[in-house]
């Protein structure tokens, strides 16, 4: 499936109106590109579809999907929040000249120096993820003499039916108190009350990524709305705030089967504003946090073909210049992708295929049973959706320099974001 301005012309695949052999070309292989249209098109989706009359309804971008000074000077034109989970992230979206007030900063284990650059910055929302963490922040608030916004992740064990990695709100899970814990819930609840800086807006929580449908949002919505009224009745405050976290599934091959954006949105409004009414609840705003669904089709990445092999056992490999050392989602959970060769997008595809990268580990496969025309050394080969994640989680395994990024639009392009050499490597060295 394409997607965007991604078309096929006279054999060879475009993207942003420009040939993608014409992009290894001048940029390089392995290469990330990004079709900036479409990234700006799921924006404004959101942005049309999830609003309400009611209350304030937020879009915060998960920065870790991707994260560079071009998109957040994107999501900052278009009037976005920003969602970081480590001082890293704080330190490039404030680098980039992104509003603070208007940054979520997640985290089970933040350290002082990270919730001290946290509060310097002016950091709009903190997620406290447990008591401990909300004891150093008020002890910090306290001595700094600093008012202090924050929410509660809690845990409303709901099952996203995701991989076992990226399921975020099992009751096992290491994210957030769970809401069933009435213990801990009141001890923290009793710091809150007893702190003059640090104070409780709201809620938020996270039940996981890749998850299709919307019943595991409504029943999110549901939960957190019950327990929001039960903690504003046992300790006689009112809650402002309710983030319900992301985690919007995209499609990646024929067996995802995402619900449309705008229908899926539109019923989480319409469903919180009827809950929020029914439990008289003064909810004013609430969060979503979607990341991967923003970005994650709007990414295709390009590699070289070089050899390729027929095993004595009869397996057909197709090698490229690239691997997981710039895409480690298929190795680390088995995520999957379709694939093309991007110079001869229209001839028959009469063989299955695997995938692999040039990374010395028998794991390093991009993709498994691809069906594709007789690839040659030198064919340009496409993974599509690699738009979240790739980037992100690419590493120096067997010192691989990372890729450059490339964004298109409307015939031009532009590196976003260099490629390493291999001077990179030694940089750190001593």
């Amino acid at each position: 499936m394409l997607f965007g301005t991604q078309e096929i012309k006279d054999d060879a695949l475009f993207i942003g109106g420009i040939k993608t052999r014409d992009l290894v070309t001048q940029y390089g292989s392995p290469l990330y590109v990004y079709d900036e249209t479409h990234i700006i098109s799921q924006i404004n989706l959101f942005k049309d579809n999830f609003k309400s009359k009611v209350f304030t309804a937020n879009i915060a971008y998960a920065s870790k999907a991707l994260l560079n000074k071009t998109i957040v000077k994107i999501m900052n034109d278009h009037n976005l929040y920003m969602d970081s989970v480590s001082g890293g992230e704080l330190y490039v979206i404030y680098q980039s000249g992104f509003d603070m007030s208007k940054v979520l900063f997640h985290g089970n284990n933040k350290s002082i120096e990270e919730l001290q650059m946290a509060i310097d910055y002016g950091v709009g929302l903190i997620i406290i993820d447990n008591k401990d963490e909300l004891n150093v922040l008020i002890d910090l608030a306290t001595k700094k003499k600093t008012k202090i916004k924050t929410l509660l992740r809690v845990n409303p064990g709901i099952e996203a039916h995701t991989h076992e990695y990226i399921v975020t709100a099992k009751l096992t899970s290491k994210f957030g108190e769970s809401i069933f814990d009435d213990t801990q819930i009141d001890t923290i609840m009793t710091n809150y009350q007893a702190s003059l800086y640090v104070t409780l807006e709201g809620f938020h929580c996270h039940i996981g990524s890749q998850v299709f449908g919307e019943t595991p949002f409504i029943k999110t919505i549901d939960v957190m709305s019950q327990f929001v009224k039960k903690i504003e009745k046992r300790y006689h405050i009112t809650i402002n705030t309710l983030n319900i976290g992301g985690g919007f599934g995209v499609y990646y091959t024929e067996v995802d089967t995402p619900e449309p954006l705008s229908e899926l949105l539109k019923k989480l409004i319409s469903h919180a504003e009827t809950t929020f009414k029914k439990l008289q609840l003064d909810i004013k705003t609430l969060f979503i946090e979607p990341g991967r669904s923003l970005v994650a089709n709007a990414g295709i990445s390009l590699y070289t073909v070089g050899f390729v092999k027929e095993t004595y056992g009869n397996k057909n490999y197709v090698f490229v210049d690239g691997g997981m050392s710039d895409n480690i989602r298929p190795a680390l959970y088995q995520a999957k992708y379709a694939c093309d060769l991007a110079n001869k997008m229209t001839h028959l595809k009469t063989k299955t295929y695997t995938v692999a990268g040039k990374l010395c580990e028998s794991g390093d496969v991009l993709v498994h049973n691809a069906k594709l025309p007789k690839p040659e050394t030198g064919d340009i080969l496409a993974i599509y959706t690699t738009g979240a994640y790739g980037y992100s989680m690419s590493s120096h395994y067997n010192k691989m320099p990372r890729p450059a990024i490339v964004f298109v639009n409307n015939g031009k392009s532009r590196c976003v974001v260099e490629r390493e050499t291999y001077a990179h490597l030694m940089w750190l060295d001593r």
